[in-house]
C-alpha cells in the first residue's frame, strides 16, 4: 500500500514537470462563456428581425430584416454552439485522460502486487521442495 501512495506522488510530481495549462485557464473559461452567450444573442438578434419584419405587409420591406436578424442571429447560434462544444470537449477529454493515465497506473501497481505474490509463493514451495529432497 506504500508503494502505491509513492506512485501516486511521483504521479503528481511528473504532473508537475509537464507545465501543463490548468483546467481553469483564463482564456479556455472565456471562450467558454462566449460560447454560451453566442446563442443567446444570436435568438435576440432573430427576435428582433421578426419583431421589425412583422411591422410591415410588404415583403420588399421585410428581406432586409431576415438577412440582419435572421441570418446574423444563425450564423450566432451556430459559432456560439460550436464554441462551447469545442471547449466543453476540450476540458472533459483532458480530464478523461488523467483519469486514464491514473487507472492505468493503479492497474499496474495492483499486477505488480499480484506478480509479488505469485513470486513468493514459487519461492516458499521451491524451499519446501529442496528441504524434502
Amino acid at each position: 500500500m506504500e508503494s502505491n501512495r509513492q506512485r501516486i506522488e511521483e504521479f503528481k510530481d511528473e504532473l508537475a514537470s509537464m507545465d501543463l495549462r490548468p483546467p481553469e485557464d483564463a482564456n479556455e473559461r472565456l471562450w467558454l462563456i462566449a460560447g454560451m452567450v453566442l446563442p443567446v444573442l444570436g435568438l435576440i438578434a432573430i427576435l428582433i428581425g421578426w419583431w421589425g419584419a412583422s411591422g410591415t405587409a410588404y415583403p420588399a420591406e421585410q428581406f432586409p430584416y431576415l438577412i440582419s436578424g435572421g441570418v446574423l442571429g444563425l450564423g450566432l447560434i451556430i459559432a456560439g454552439a460550436a464554441l462551447f462544444v469545442r471547449y466543453s470537449l476540450t476540458r472533459y477529454v483532458r480530464f478523461w485522460l488523467i483519469r486514464m493515465v491514473y487507472e492505468q497506473r493503479a492497474q499496474a501497481d495492483r499486477s505488480v502486487e499480484v506478480l509479488q505474490n505469485i513470486e513468493s509463493i514459487l519461492r516458499a514451495a521451491t524451499r519446501s521442495r529442496q528441504k524434502v529432497d
